[in-house]
């Protein structure tokens, strides 16, 4: 299992100035970190740029999104910026897509959530085609694209879908490389969704899935201030229908069984958990826990560096 470095603070309710995101590549790529990743939210920095100066002020950290939403983004649109950051980045992006959440697209701007997993389908279907060959002739429900683009230097860049749910899953294993997943845990993991991804996958002769694993980490001693800090970090993802149906599936109880704090050996055991179930990349969140937050995200980030670059 890789491990690889969160940069930016959305995820954490902390956002950054893009500048400092290509800086906190830097700063992972010089730790031994060999690769980083960043969230895409609608309230916040347009990663997709943030990612192509990261890629041009690094020279071999790897560079991937979690996710751009798929709904308010052609696909033709998505494939021809990703296709721009893959030439400046010389090949090291990964684009995370995923379908967001019911309250985001419907409420804050406007879009019908319709129907996840097969808007799911179509889209990949038009972006994949876009981003391997330069072009694309589709006709189906919710697409009709003829189309094509040039972009000089540019490679075809991996993409992952953030699939919790079984049929996300499939739609992940058939036409994707892989999933990109928030708080789930290792049985999530092992039980639901590297089964069905590779099931998938197999039926699709596609290669083995990737399987990357975003979830939060504090390293710390006191262990009820862990998950005082954990609760009040990520709280929002108690409030949200996909995270709660993917707890149920799990047996858990949310966002504290979700987040991974503790001293050292209570960390790496839950990360070798995480890797034996079948995740193949940790993206590992540190956040603070305790009196000195700072200085916890520091060991935490130390204390990772050291299993880097895999476990």
């Amino acid at each position: 299992m890789r491990i690889a470095m969160n940069v930016g603070g959305d995820v954490l309710g902390a956002p950054v100035a893009p500048i400092q995101m290509a800086a906190d590549a830097q700063t992972a790529e010089e730790a031994g970190f060999p690769a980083v990743w960043t969230t895409h939210v609608a309230r916040g920095t347009d990663t997709l740029a943030a990612m192509a100066v990261a890629g041009a002020q690094t020279r071999s950290v790897e560079l991937g999104i979690g996710v751009v939403p798929t709904y308010p983004r052609h696909p033709h649109a998505l494939a021809q910026t990703a296709a721009t950051v893959q030439s400046l980045c010389g090949g090291r992006f990964t684009l995370g897509i995923g379908s967001s959440h019911r309250p985001v697209i419907e409420t804050a701007l406007g879009l019908e959530y319709a129907s996840p997993a097969a808007h799911m389908r179509e889209y990949l279907q038009v972006l994949t085609a876009l981003l391997s060959t330069g072009e694309v002739s589709h006709s189906g429900r919710f697409y009709r694209v003829e189309a094509s683009f040039t972009v000089v230097g540019a490679t075809t860049p991996s993409v992952l879908v953030a699939a919790l749910g079984p049929k996300m899953v499939e739609v992940a294993g058939t036409y994707a490389d892989g999933t990109v997943t928030w708080m789930t845990g290792a049985r999530g993991i092992g039980e639901q969704i590297a089964p069905g991804l590779a099931k998938a996958a197999e039926a699709a002769g596609r290669p083995a899935p990737r399987i990357v694993v975003g979830v939060p980490v504090a390293v710390c001693d006191d262990v009820d201030a862990g998950r005082a800090a954990a609760l009040a970090t990520f709280a929002r993802y108690h409030t949200l229908d996909n995270y709660r149906a993917q707890y149920d599936r799990e047996g858990s109880s949310g966002v504290v069984d979700q987040t991974i704090y503790g001293p050292e050996e209570t960390v790496l055991r839950r990360l070798r958990e995480l890797r034996d179930a079948g995740a193949t990349e940790l993206w590992a969140v540190p956040f603070g826990a305790g009196p000195d937050p700072a200085a916890g995200i520091a060991r935490t980030v130390t204390f990772l560096a050291s299993l880097a670059p895999e476990l």
